[in-house]
Protein backbone atom coordinates (compact mmCIF):
# COMPACT_ATOMS: atom_id res chain seq x y z
CA UNK A 1 0.00 0.00 0.00
CA UNK A 2 2.81 2.19 -0.20
CA UNK A 3 2.31 4.61 -3.08
CA UNK A 4 3.76 8.21 -3.56
CA UNK A 5 0.30 9.15 -3.27
CA UNK A 6 0.49 8.25 0.41
CA UNK A 7 3.01 11.17 1.19
CA UNK A 8 -0.21 13.59 -0.52
CA UNK A 9 -2.17 12.32 1.69
CA UNK A 10 -0.28 12.20 4.89
CA UNK A 11 0.11 15.88 4.41
CA UNK A 12 -3.31 16.78 3.52
CA UNK A 13 -4.62 15.26 6.52
CA UNK A 14 -2.11 16.83 8.89
CA UNK A 15 -2.58 20.30 6.83
CA UNK A 16 -6.37 19.73 7.46
CA UNK A 17 -6.01 18.61 11.16
CA UNK A 18 -3.45 21.80 11.64
CA UNK A 19 -6.08 24.26 10.49
CA UNK A 20 -9.25 22.95 11.76
CA UNK A 21 -7.45 22.46 15.23
CA UNK A 22 -4.78 24.85 15.64
CA UNK A 23 -2.34 22.46 15.62
CA UNK A 24 -1.56 18.81 15.71
CA UNK A 25 -0.74 17.70 12.24
CA UNK A 26 1.86 15.55 13.22
CA UNK A 27 -0.23 13.30 15.29
CA UNK A 28 -1.99 11.80 11.96
CA UNK A 29 1.00 12.79 10.14
CA UNK A 30 3.40 9.75 12.04
CA UNK A 31 0.74 7.43 11.86
CA UNK A 32 0.21 8.01 8.35
CA UNK A 33 3.21 7.70 7.15
CA UNK A 34 4.16 4.96 8.69
CA UNK A 35 0.97 3.29 7.55
CA UNK A 36 1.02 5.16 4.03
CA UNK A 37 4.49 5.40 2.95
CA UNK A 38 8.27 3.16 2.90
CA UNK A 39 9.68 5.73 5.68
CA UNK A 40 11.57 3.71 8.00
CA UNK A 41 10.86 4.32 11.76
CA UNK A 42 13.66 6.27 12.76
CA UNK A 43 12.93 9.27 9.84
CA UNK A 44 9.13 9.26 10.67
CA UNK A 45 9.55 11.96 13.83
CA UNK A 46 11.75 13.92 11.65
CA UNK A 47 9.90 13.84 8.50
CA UNK A 48 6.79 14.75 10.66
CA UNK A 49 9.26 17.60 12.25
CA UNK A 50 10.33 19.01 8.57
CA UNK A 51 6.96 19.01 7.05
CA UNK A 52 4.73 20.37 10.53
CA UNK A 53 6.94 23.73 9.88
CA UNK A 54 5.44 24.49 6.51
CA UNK A 55 1.82 23.65 7.26
CA UNK A 56 2.30 25.24 10.92
CA UNK A 57 3.30 28.74 8.97
CA UNK A 58 0.23 28.20 5.86
CA UNK A 59 -2.01 27.70 9.11
CA UNK A 60 -0.46 30.81 10.52
CA UNK A 61 -0.71 32.95 7.61
CA UNK A 62 -4.46 31.80 6.68
CA UNK A 63 -5.16 32.98 10.79
CA UNK A 64 -3.74 35.63 10.03
CA UNK A 65 -5.01 37.07 7.00
CA UNK A 66 -8.90 35.93 7.98
CA UNK A 67 -8.77 36.15 11.47
CA UNK A 68 -6.62 37.66 14.64
CA UNK A 69 -3.49 36.31 16.05
CA UNK A 70 -3.05 36.77 19.93
CA UNK A 71 0.47 37.04 19.36
CA UNK A 72 1.24 38.51 23.18
CA UNK A 73 -0.35 34.68 24.41
CA UNK A 74 1.77 33.20 22.03
CA UNK A 75 4.68 34.32 22.72
CA UNK A 76 5.64 32.47 25.78
CA UNK A 77 4.84 29.10 23.94
CA UNK A 78 6.51 30.11 21.42
CA UNK A 79 9.61 30.12 23.31
CA UNK A 80 8.84 26.99 25.63
CA UNK A 81 8.04 25.17 22.21
CA UNK A 82 11.05 26.30 20.62
CA UNK A 83 13.04 25.09 23.98
CA UNK A 84 11.51 21.72 23.65
CA UNK A 85 12.24 21.72 20.19
CA UNK A 86 15.87 22.18 20.74
CA UNK A 87 16.10 19.63 23.29
CA UNK A 88 14.39 17.07 21.06
CA UNK A 89 16.42 17.92 18.41
CA UNK A 90 19.70 16.86 20.45
CA UNK A 91 18.28 14.06 22.31
CA UNK A 92 15.24 12.38 20.53
CA UNK A 93 17.25 10.48 18.08
CA UNK A 94 18.69 8.60 21.29
CA UNK A 95 14.66 7.20 21.57
CA UNK A 96 14.61 3.96 19.52
CA UNK A 97 11.10 4.93 17.25
CA UNK A 98 9.14 2.48 19.06
CA UNK A 99 9.12 3.82 22.20
CA UNK A 100 8.42 7.54 20.07
CA UNK A 101 5.31 5.67 18.94
CA UNK A 102 4.35 4.80 22.57
CA UNK A 103 4.76 7.64 23.65
CA UNK A 104 2.93 9.69 20.91
CA UNK A 105 0.05 7.65 21.27
CA UNK A 106 -0.71 7.45 25.14
CA UNK A 107 -0.35 11.49 24.57
CA UNK A 108 -3.06 11.53 21.59
CA UNK A 109 -5.13 8.87 24.05
CA UNK A 110 -4.44 11.34 26.73
CA UNK A 111 -5.85 14.22 25.07
CA UNK A 112 -8.55 12.98 23.32
CA UNK A 113 -10.01 11.00 26.82
CA UNK A 114 -9.34 15.05 28.17
CA UNK A 115 -11.40 16.25 25.79
CA UNK A 116 -13.90 14.22 25.91
CA UNK A 117 -14.61 14.60 30.03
Amino acid sequence: MHRPWGYALAGLAAGAVAGLFGAGGGMVLVPLLTLLTPTNGQEIFPASVSVILPICLVTLTATAFFGSVPWLQALPYCIGGGLGGCAAGLWGWKIPARYLHRILGGMILWGGIRYLC
